[in-house]
């Protein structure tokens, strides 16, 4: 009963977990910057473009011009993020091919189980590798903000928007492989054979 429960639990928590590590992928506030000169100007850093948002201007954004002048921890997430994202959009193909609920290969249960756990199996590395950079960004922002090398007069960088957005993404492709894979290891009960214990058991309590 709780079988096709849990695999679309899953697919949905993945689906929500795969939106969101797409969404911190390209946001630009990475790290955020507020100068305590100019209050009216927030300096946002992603993994593509840094802008500058003025109350009175809106939002101005640039990219970066070259992907080897980042910072190394902007280079790596940003190669870890990306491959988030694809391994998180094949585990939602193969995962989807793989729920009893489809009618492709029904006849192949076998198959349709090593779908599952292939899928599963690549929504944690997805997960694994949001988490991975989103940590370490904001690890390296902590260490420059304590850094005590640096002068109090210069602005510090702090945690971003995206921080958080791709943590929850990470937690939720971890949940919904999870789920998935729990539901290889469970046994699913046809309606037609709980009638027939029914039946066998009333024709037992016949003959007593």
């Amino acid at each position: 009963v709780y079988r096709p429960t849990m695999q679309l639990s899953g697919i949905l928590f993945s689906l929500l977990g795969w939106v969101l590590s797409c969404l911190t992928t390209y946001l630009p506030q990475w790290k955020n910057l507020n100068l305590e000169l100019n209050e009216l100007e927030i300096w946002t850093m992603g993994l593509w473009q840094a802008c500058v948002v003025q109350e009175e201007g809106g939002m101005q954004c640039k990219d970066f011009d070259s992907f080897l002048a980042l910072p190394p921890e902007l280079r790596i997430s940003r190669i870890l993020m990306v491959f988030s994202n694809g391994s998180g959009l094949l585990g939602l193909l193969l995962s989807g091919f793989g729920l009893d609920c489809s009618k492709i290969g029904e006849r192949q249960q076998e198959q349709k189980k090593r779908l599952l756990l292939f899928g599963g199996m690549l929504f944690w590395i997805s997960g694994i590798t949001a988490i991975v950079p989103v940590s370490w960004v904001a690890h390296s922002t902590v260490q420059e903000f304590w850094d005590e090398n640096i002068p109090d007069i210069v602005p510090r960088w702090d945690f971003g928007e995206a921080l958080f957005v791709g943590w929850l993404a990470g937690f939720c492709l971890v949940l919904g492989g999870s789920l998935l894979n729990c539901t290889i290891c469970s046994t699913e009960v046809h309606p037609s054979s709980v009638h027939y214990a029914v039946a066998e058991q009333q024709d037992q309590c016949q003959h007593l």
